[in-house]
């Protein structure tokens, strides 16, 4: 498929509908917020034309309306329409997110802004739109994207029953702290990150959780591996061992997976908490299983790593300095390259296909290149029953030699 050619029709800045109240003109970030890299979580929104009229009149009113409602829903999550101040706070003087028409993303995602929101609305020939929703990870996590994209489209179908009111106020929780020493930026790679999406077929996923489901243990029933486990385990796997030689003993191999520690909280946060409210498990595998083709034992050690984040380990997190410290060590390590790390995020059964904004629900809704490597990002697959959309970060050499691997395209469903 060849380039698309886009035109920009209109720029505009959406301001809330209503002056947001002086008390609320500053929002302090958590230390949680403080620790992310400065990088926007991308998202297009896929919608056909709607209904027997005009191409041109359909997309203008539909263009009119977005931005009408856009301006309504950032009453409630002000925050959005402010600009971000040193890694520190939000400036929510109701400066208001840019919003532009006819191009499928407001921003590079290696372009680095104080903006917290950033609205493209895509108009096809055809007369279907694309929206696409740039968010700071400086101000939210992806759950609470969904969030706002949810009560926006909410919103613009008068559907007052479904608009979340969030809650802000995770410095109190996590304060934040000095982070002189380091740098959020560290993993930022731009030009040398490509990007890639395979899908996994309902049938592929169920042939890998057969595939990791250890028959030998004591358990009876065996306990299955969930998807994104299957997943995370097959991916990497797959990536060690064509893209690393694993002769290199003094080389630390790890896995990140992203955890929501709203209900893992003692007691637990309520699901609208706003703001970035997760961390990571650690999983250091044994390099001589996945040598010998042995994964069982790391589809066991990702399981333990997520029973570990519960309510003790957020009690720890919340007292700051030893996080830093551990990020601190992870990030010079990972700069000698005595490290070697991949990232998992999964929003599979994230309610991204319910945004329905008054035209249907999408009929698919899609991700983007992330300016870090060695990061992958499942989703749901549009039109599929249980397919799941691996969107995958990668150096561009070990992409090449990753995608010329014999085993991984067996599992993968031609796109």
């Amino acid at each position: 498929m060849g380039d698309i050619k886009v035109e920009v029709i209109t720029r505009d800045t959406i301001k809330p509908s209503s002056p947001t109240p002086p008390h609320l003109s500053h929002l302090q970030l958590s230390f949680l917020d403080q620790t992310l890299a400065p990088v926007f979580m991308p998202f297009i929104f896929f919608y056909p034309l709607v209904g027997d009229v005009k191409a041109d009149d359909n997309t203008m009113e539909r263009s009119t309306w977005l931005k009408k409602t856009l301006s309504e829903t950032l009453i409630r999550l002000y925050p959005l329409a402010g600009r971000l101040k040193d890694n520190i706070s939000i400036d929510c003087s109701d400066q208001g997110p840019p919003m532009q028409i006819n191009k499928f993303l407001p921003y590079g995602m290696e372009i680095v802004v104080d903006v917290a929101l950033a609205i493209q609305v895509n108009v096809f020939k055809c007369g279907g739109i694309a929206i696409g929703v740039c968010m700071s990870h400086k101000v939210a996590d992806a759950f609470s994207m969904v969030m706002f994209v949810n009560s926006w489209a909410a919103v613009a179908r008068r559907d007052t029953g479904f608009v979340r009111t969030p809650q802000f106020g995770l410095a109190n929780l996590f304060p934040p702290i000095n982070l002189s020493g380091f740098d959020p930026s560290t993993d930022i790679k731009k030009d040398m990150v490509v990007s890639k999406r395979f899908v996994f077929s309902s049938s592929s996923v169920a042939a890998l959780r057969e595939k990791y489901n250890d028959h030998s243990t004591a358990e009876d029933p065996p306990r299955r591996p969930t998807r994104i486990e299957s997943l995370s385990t097959f991916i990497w796997s797959r990536f060690v061992a064509v893209s690393h030689s694993m002769t290199v003993t003094e080389k630390v191999y790890t896995m990140l997976h992203t955890m929501n520690l709203r209900t893992r909280m003692e007691p637990p946060l309520p699901e609208n908490y706003f703001e970035n409210i997760f961390r990571f498990t650690l999983i250091t595998p044994c390099m001589e299983d996945v040598k010998e083709g042995h994964c069982h034992a790391l589809v066991k050690q990702i399981s333990e790593a997520k029973e570990k984040i519960d309510a003790d380990y957020v009690n720890k997190l919340r007292e700051g300095i030893a996080q830093l410290d551990f990020l601190k060590e992870r990030a010079e390590r990972s700069t000698k390259g005595e490290i070697e790390t991949f990232y998992f995020t999964s929003l599979c059964r994230f309610p991204l296909y319910e945004a329905d904004f008054g035209w249907g629900k999408p009929i698919w809704v899609g991700s983007a290149s992330l300016p870090s490597r060695n990061v992958v990002v499942f989703m749901d697959s549009g039109g599929t029953q249980g397919g799941i959309e691996a969107w995958m970060n990668l150096l561009e050499d070990d992409m090449t030699k990753f995608i010329g691997d014999t085993e991984f395209p067996s599992f993968v469903s031609p796109t």
